[in-house]
């Protein structure tokens, strides 16, 4: 009997030692997956792979229990084919990004990648047709194909992508209709130029996008590109472009008959053209002579119909006007100010000559109201063409001089960095000044942190985001800083917005030269308290102090989600740590966890807390520069990455942060 039992010990144990012996193939099987998938793709070795530890590999973000669960290879000059069978043993993976390189060939099948959130291929040169096999990952959120060559159609299988949020095919050469995409989660969307065509369908979750959602498919209609769909029949997808060829199978007689109705039609309808054309030339010569003579008097242009909502196009949504740029008569106001010298649009920056669009064609846009404040009123300016801007209209355009706005606004125009909206152009007449900027689709930092909610709805944000819009912050002011005697003057939540990727980007900067030196009202509200206390007279200059006075009140928003609707200073003073960390702490027992619960997150909160104290002391000399200030937030992160294999440089980081980030909030600027 004990031989019996000593044997089943000994096949007990040698099993149990077998099943030991596969743990360390299973955690070493992604290392032998990702360098399966470099030889096919990485002939440059871009990619040092070397040792055991798969975790701190360059470009694996993110490990857990051995296994990669982010992989971000980004402007590696990756080439070649993506190799299916060793991607898809990656099945744990919850973002997956190759953006920015030069991959080819038919994006592969990925139904292996259960587990993905996040798919970014954006700017390569796949071809082929879109891959059906992403239609079965149920719970990818963020599909980012943009900038690629990729054929065929989209498939309606994707309305099973319950959680999608985020769906980029713009750029590629992608045919058919769109499919009726339903999803409530769905928050950005864009096909344009491709080759597409039909009704875009009219779904709650489609017709939340604008026109820029869709320009660049000229077969398209539909209510949200403002293009009447035919009743007609049409060939593929109903579109414009392919019409029926009526039946061949029509009588002689009907032709006969037809061309009797033509010749006689044409015959009255010439005696009627001429009667009409004699009429209308008569009266545009008396109407443009009455036009130049009231534009030779004013030299101001009208903006009247934005302003009041009543211009053609009717009402805007969310509260703004919309119509045209210039009024009823924008486009003849256009040449008759460029051909008297009243003004013109002048393009800033030496990459901006080019600009494709022209002084009649702002004007004729229709636009829309994204919001007013003490500098003048912000527009969403949308033109014939589908190219979309935003229009800054300055209150006062008699401050400063003429010659002097003219020099500042070659010194602004002449700025470019990633983490600043670029100003592309202005214009000045003698009563008239408008500021034309990128447009940003992605919304504000102020709808990140509050979304729709009102003043002091927010929630704090997860320190590692926390921690990135603060470097991003700091490095566009300090770009502002360098150049001597500018300062930004009006930094706030609502004038940072977010680029393509999610990066925050200062706008509004440099503009506190066009105040009003001698101002009826004073500024109120959370605007005034984000202000350092020696610039709340706005007679005073601003200043570079300043300007992270505003910084260190703006990390306490992030950091609380709550705004500044009384001075945090004499409000909490040496107490603002204890505040802020009991707000944290009411977020964390109301079960949404802002932070992560342990101590290494404690210690970068408090780091960045420091940080933000040291920007808000009450005595300008005692502020750190901006230099100063952006060294110490680099530190911190720095630590961070070291002391983590997350990186909220990831999508996959920034697209847990921006789940609640409304699309076109209109901006309280």
């Amino acid at each position: 009997m004990e031989p019996l039992v000593s044997r089943y010990y000994l096949l007990f144990f040698f099993i149990f030692c077998s099943l030991l012996s596969l743990v360390p193939l299973v955690r070493s099987g992604d290392a032998e997956a990702l360098l399966t998938l470099k030889s096919s793709i990485d002939p440059f070795n871009s990619l040092p792979w070397q040792g055991t530890d798969v975790c701190a590999w360059t470009g694996i973000k993110e490990c857990m229990n051995g296994r990669v669960t982010k992989l971000v290879l980004e402007y590696l000059n990756l080439t070649g084919t993506l190799d299916e069978e060793s991607l898809n043993q990656l099945d744990q993976l919850r973002v997956l990004s190759f953006k920015g390189n030069s991959l080819s060939g038919q994006i592969p099948s990925l139904s292996g990648l259960v587990n993905l959130k996040s798919l970014f291929l954006n700017d390569n040169n796949f071809t082929g047709e879109f891959p059906e096999s992403v239609s079965g990952l149920h719970r990818l959120k963020i599909i980012v194909f943009s900038g690629n060559q990729i054929s065929g159609h989209i498939p309606a299988s994707l309305l099973k992508l319950k959680r999608l949020y985020t769906f980029y095919l713009q750029d590629n050469n992608l045919k058919g209709t769109i499919p009726p995409f339903n999803q409530t989660s769905l928050r950005f969307f864009n096909v344009s130029n491709n080759k597409l065509y039909g009704q875009i369908p009219v779904t709650p979750a489609l017709v939340q996008f604008n026109m820029s959602s869709y320009s660049g498919n000229i077969d398209l209609c539909g209510e949200q590109i403002q293009n009447p769909c035919q009743t007609i029949n049409f060939g593929p997808g109903t579109s414009p472009a392919y019409p029926k060829v009526p039946s061949s199978k029509s009588s002689s007689k009907k032709h006969t008959r037809l061309i009797k109705i033509v010749v006689g039609s044409v015959g009255g309808f010439l005696l009627l053209l001429i009667c009409v054309f004699l009429v209308c030339f008569v009266s545009k010569r008396k109407h443009e002579k009455d036009q130049s003579k009231e534009v030779k008097s004013k030299g101001v242009v009208n903006l009247e119909g934005v302003e009041t909502g009543e211009a053609a196009g009717g009402g805007g949504g969310g509260g703004g006007g919309s119509g045209g740029m210039g009024g009823n008569n924008s486009g003849k106001q256009g040449g008759f100010w460029e051909s008297e010298g009243l003004g013109s649009l002048v393009f800033l920056g030496a990459g901006d000559q080019q600009m494709s669009y022209s002084l009649e064609d702002l004007l004729k846009a229709s636009a829309e109201t994204l919001g007013r404040g003490t500098m003048g009123s912000t527009y969403k300016a949308v033109m014939e063409s589908g190219f979309i801007v935003t229009v800054k209209r300055l209150k006062d355009a008699r401050y400063p001089r003429l010659e002097e706005f003219k020099r500042h606004m070659d010194l602004l125009g002449r700025l470019r960095h990633p983490n600043m909206v670029p100003l592309r152009a202005y214009f000045q007449a003698k009563e008239e000044r408008l500021l034309v900027y990128d447009y940003f689709p992605n919304g504000s930092l102020f709808s990140l942190i509050h979304g729709t909610r009102t003043s002091g709805g927010g929630k704090p944000l997860h320190w590692t985001s926390c921690l990135k819009i603060a470097e991003d912050l700091a490095t566009g002011l300090l770009y502002i800083h360098q150049n001597p005697g500018l300062t930004h003057g009006n930094l706030k939540s609502s004038n940072v917005l977010l680029g393509p990727d999610f990066e925050s980007c200062l706008t509004d900067y440099g503009l506190t030269l066009f105040r009003d030196p001698d101002p009826v009202e004073e500024p109120s509200g959370a605007t005034f308290f984000y202000r350092a206390p020696e610039c709340r007279d706005v007679r005073k200059s601003s200043t570079q102090p300043a300007d992270v006075y505003s910084f260190g009140v703006l990390v306490l928003e992030l950091l609380t989600g709550k705004t500044p609707f009384q001075d945090l200073v004499q409000e909490h003073g040496s107490d603002i740590p204890r505040w802020v960390r009991s707000v944290r702490e009411e977020e964390t027992e109301s079960g949404d966890e802002p932070t992560s619960g342990n101590e290494a997150s404690e210690g970068k909160l408090q780091a960045l807390l420091n940080i933000a104290m040291a920007c808000v002391v009450l005595a300008p000399e005692n502020r750190p520069a901006m230099r100063e200030v952006l060294k110490m937030i680099r530190d911190v992160r720095s630590e961070a990455q070291v002391s983590s294999n997350s990186s909220d440089h990831s999508p996959g980081r920034w697209s847990d942060t921006v789940q609640s980030l409304p699309r076109d909030e209109h901006l309280s600027i």
